[in-house]
C-alpha cells in the first residue's frame, strides 16, 4: 500500500502545476494547500510533504511562471534585448490570472528567477552600465512591470475608468481631470512601453 503521506508517488511538480490550475481557475484569494490536496485528490499533510508551506508554494508558484519565458531568438543588441526580456517577463505574467500578485508577493532565489535576472543583469552590462547601475536598473524594471501588470489584472476584474471619471472632477483634481483620457484601461500596452523607455533612457 502507498503511503501517500510521506509523499508516494506525487512530486513536487505535479503539486506546482495542479496549484498553477487552480490559480488560473478561481485566482490567488481561493489558493491554499488544502485546496490544491482537493485537486490532487490527496490527503493535505501529502501536499505539504513536497512543498512545506504555502509561502514556499507561492515561490515555487512563481518560479514556475518565471520559467515558462523563453531566452532563446532574442536580439544581439544589447537594449533591444532588454526591452524583449521585459516584454516577455510582463507576458509570462498576464499568462496567469492573478500572475503579478503571485510573483509581487514572493522573493523566490529559485532558478527560473534566477535565470532571467542573469539574463537582463548581463544586457545591461553589455549595454555599458556599470555593475550597481545594471542590478539597480534590473530591479527598476522588475518592480515597474509587477506593478503596472498587477493593476492591469486587477483592472480586467473591476474595470478602472468608470470609477476614476466618476472619482475625479474637473473643480477637484485639475490635473488628474486633464489626464483622465490617458489612464484608461486599453492604454496598459502603451503605458508599458513608456515607462519601460523612461527607465533604459532617464527620460
Amino acid at each position: 500500500m502507498t503511503n501517500k503521506q510521506s509523499g508516494g508517488r506525487l512530486e513536487p511538480g505535479t503539486v506546482i502545476r495542479a496549484a498553477l490550475e487552480l490559480l488560473d481557475e478561481k485566482g490567488l484569494d481561493a489558493l491554499s494547500t488544502r485546496a490544491v490536496a482537493d485537486r490532487l485528490g490527496v490527503r493535505m499533510n501529502t501536499v505539504l510533504w513536497h512543498v512545506k508551506t504555502k509561502a514556499r508554494m507561492l515561490e515555487l508558484m512563481a518560479d514556475a511562471v518565471v520559467g515558462e519565458i523563453r531566452l532563446d531568438d532574442l536580439p544581439a543588441a544589447p537594449e533591444d534585448r532588454t526591452r524583449e526580456l521585459a516584454r516577455r517577463y510582463r507576458r509570462a505574467l498576464l499568462a496567469h490570472r492573478d500572475g503579478a500578485a503571485l510573483v509581487v508577493g514572493t522573493y523566490a532565489a529559485e532558478p527560473h528567477t534566477l535565470r532571467i535576472a542573469e539574463s537582463l543583469v548581463e544586457a545591461l552590462l553589455d549595454s555599458g552600465l556599470n555593475e550597481r547601475e545594471a542590478a539597480w536598473t534590473t530591479w527598476a524594471i522588475v518592480y515597474f512591470t509587477l506593478g503596472l501588470t498587477q493593476e492591469e489584472q486587477a483592472a480586467g476584474l473591476q474595470p478602472l475608468g468608470d470609477r476614476l471619471a466618476h472619482a475625479i472632477s474637473e473643480s477637484s483634481h485639475p490635473a488628474l481631470h486633464r489626464a483622465l483620457a490617458h489612464l484608461t484601461p486599453d492604454s496598459f500596452d502603451d503605458r508599458f512601453e513608456f515607462g519601460l523607455a523612461s527607465i533604459l533612457t532617464g527620460r
